[in-house]
C-alpha cells in the first residue's frame, strides 16, 4: 500500500476564509445591475430578480464558482448581456454589511430585504412563548 505523504486532503486545499478584511464597495456601472437571488438551479446557474424588475437566468462565472458560495436571498451584481436580455452573468456577491451600506447609499430600493441570519433578533422583542417554572411548581 502507498504510504500517506501527509499535507491533508480536500479540506486543506479549501483553506480558511481569510478574506475577512474590509473590501472596497463596488457600485454598478453601465451594463450592470443589482439583483437578489430567488433560487439556485444547479450547474452554476441561478434565478435572480433584478432591481429593474426583470427576472433573469444568471450564470456564476468560473472565478467565483467554488470560492464564493451564493445562496438564496443574497444580493449580487450581475453583468447584463447585450444580445440576451433574459440572461446575465454574476460578477460579485455582496456580504450582508455591504448590502446594507448599498441600501443606505440609495443604490438598492427599500423593497429589497437584505438576507441576514440574525439569531439575536428575537431577543429584542418580548418572547410570548416562555414558561415560568415558579407558577408550575405550585400545582
Amino acid at each position: 500500500m502507498p504510504k500517506n505523504k501527509g499535507k491533508g486532503g480536500k479540506n486543506r486545499r479549501r483553506g480558511k476564509n481569510e478574506n475577512e478584511e474590509k473590501r472596497e464597495l463596488v457600485f454598478k456601472e453601465h451594463g450592470q445591475e443589482y439583483a437578489q437571488v430567488l433560487r439556485m438551479l444547479g450547474n452554476g446557474r441561478l434565478e435572480a430578480q433584478c432591481v429593474d424588475g426583470t427576472k433573469r437566468l444568471c450564470h456564476i462565472r468560473g472565478k467565483m464558482r467554488k470560492k464564493v458560495w451564493v445562496n438564496t436571498g443574497d444580493i449580487i451584481l450581475v453583468g447584463l448581456r447585450e444580445y440576451q436580455d433574459e440572461k446575465a452573468d454574476v460578477i460579485q456577491k455582496y456580504m450582508a454589511d455591504e448590502a446594507r451600506s448599498l441600501k443606505a447609499y440609495g443604490e438598492l430600493p427599500e423593497s429589497i430585504r437584505v438576507n441576514e441570519n440574525d439569531t439575536f433578533a428575537e431577543e429584542d422583542g418580548e418572547n410570548d412563548e416562555y414558561f415560568d417554572f415558579d407558577d408550575i411548581s405550585g400545582i
